[in-house]
């Protein structure tokens, strides 16, 4: 569920020093092959991965597993797009790809991957192995903001996220460039919001949301965007036709790591089998950013409307129950989720099922977003463009498509992945 930095706030990382483009490959290697596939012919090119919240704990998973899986050092279990659904579909290969993006905080990446392993979040001793990678990446991170006393309006903040993206790209000799958002979660629209985004920013009727300056941002520089958050972003209704005449390929909201993914497997299995779903309540404990930022109730009722989507649309109603978000941050980047689900069977028969979840959020998050990454940049690379409905497996509120995951997934294997063959065929 974390699609938070664990830090609260915006993050990105880039790579290499500006005059060293070798450097910005993942692994730190200048693409040397691990044991992962490439994804095919890898006729995509060179892609960056801009992060938005690329400090934080999903964003320095996603670098120390890239780097990890092109050193051969880990599996890539996980990764839907290294599964033999996609052997054959052209994917920018993971040692093509060049991570850069927004943020602002400080905290070195070398430093966060090292506090991540004594969380046991990543592997012990991998940090140190990567050490090269990580201070690589950690160079190519650019300023977020507004940072506290910045007065620069939406139109100059955004001006300059697009010419660090354009930078990023000329710099390193992209073929182009994803931007995803993996920041902690903003307050719902319309809602009264403790904090915001973690820098002390509060919500304004006169301004957009952050989320959605990165994503005009992305659009003004000709890339493809993700929000793995379920963040306003390119939802804004300043932004959603832009978005569609845009030319570009976009995909969200908000990633299904957790209690919502099990929700997208049961809900639909209790409507097949003609049963009456009575009731169906849920907690989340967690810690982190992720936690400290959905303590907030404006930034947890926005995670909340994903979580009740996958059950109304799947079961036609939502029924009765709620579901409450804990921050313990004892619990530091690791998650529990149980759900409480009451039916009625046969003959007014009482059935009750319960589950419990637990994992750490950015290890079950980090596959996810190199996926996304894999297949929104092939997909801009095939001249596809729009909303990616075919990609809803990955979100709690896709743009369009299916709502169970068994039909979400037919939709990523077969219909998308032969969209992306036949364009490059």
């Amino acid at each position: 569920m974390g699609k938070g930095t664990g830090t609260g706030q915006e993050t990105a990382r880039r790579e290499g020093g500006p005059g060293d483009p070798g450097a910005g490959r993942t692994g730190g290697t200048g693409g040397t092959e691990g044991t992962g596939r490439t994804g095919g012919s890898g006729g995509t090119g060179r892609t960056g991965v801009w992060l938005i919240g690329a400090r934080g704990s999903v964003a320095t998973t996603v670098v120390a597993g890239c780097a990890a899986l092109v050193a051969g050092l880990h599996e890539p279990t996980g990764m839907v797009t290294e599964s033999a659904a996609f052997a054959d579909v052209p994917l920018p290969p993971l040692d093509s790809l060049v991570f850069g993006g927004h943020d602002i905080t400080s905290c070195p990446l070398p430093k966060r991957a090292e506090q991540l392993a004594a969380g046991g979040v990543l592997p012990h001793g991998l940090p140190r192995s990567l050490q090269t990678e990580l201070a690589a990446a950690d160079a190519e991170i650019r300023p977020g903001g507004p940072q506290p006393g910045d007065t620069r309006d939406d139109e100059a903040l955004v001006a300059a996220f697009a010419t660090d993206l354009r930078t990023f790209r000329r710099t390193h000799d992209l073929d182009r460039v994803v931007v995803i958002n993996v920041a902690s979660t903003e307050a719902a629209p319309g809602t009264e919001s403790a904090g915001g985004e973690g820098a002390g920013e509060r919500p304004s009727a006169d301004r957009l949301p952050a989320s959605s300056r990165y994503a005009l941002a992305a659009l003004r520089a000709g890339c493809s965007y993700v929000n793995f958050t379920p963040s306003t972003g390119l939802h804004h209704p300043v932004l959603r036709d832009m978005a569609r005449c845009s030319g570009l390929p976009y995909a969200g909201r908000d990633g299904k790591t957790g209690q919502t993914l099990l929700r997208s497997v049961l809900a639909p299995m209790m409507a097949q089998r003609a049963l009456t779903v009575r009731a169906w309540s849920g907690t989340n404990l967690l810690g982190g950013g992720d936690g400290a930022a959905l303590a907030d109730p404006a930034a947890a009722a926005a995670k909340n409307a994903g979580k009740a989507a996958v059950l109304r649309d799947t079961l036609g109603e939502l029924p009765p129950g709620e579901v409450h978000i804990d921050n313990v941050p004892a619990l530091g980047d690791w998650k529990t989720a149980w759900d409480h689900i009451a039916v009625d069977g046969f003959l007014g028969s009482r059935v009750i099922l319960q589950t419990i979840w637990q994992g750490c959020d950015s290890a079950l998050a980090a596959p996810l977003v190199l996926d996304l990454a894999r297949l929104v940049a092939a997909a801009h690379a095939a001249g596809l463009s729009g909303p990616l409905p075919e990609l809803g497996f990955f979100f709690k509120d896709p743009d369009g498509g299916p709502a169970a995951l068994a039909d979400q997934y037919t939709a990523l294997t077969t219909t998308f992945a032969t969209r992306l063959r036949e364009a490059h065929a």
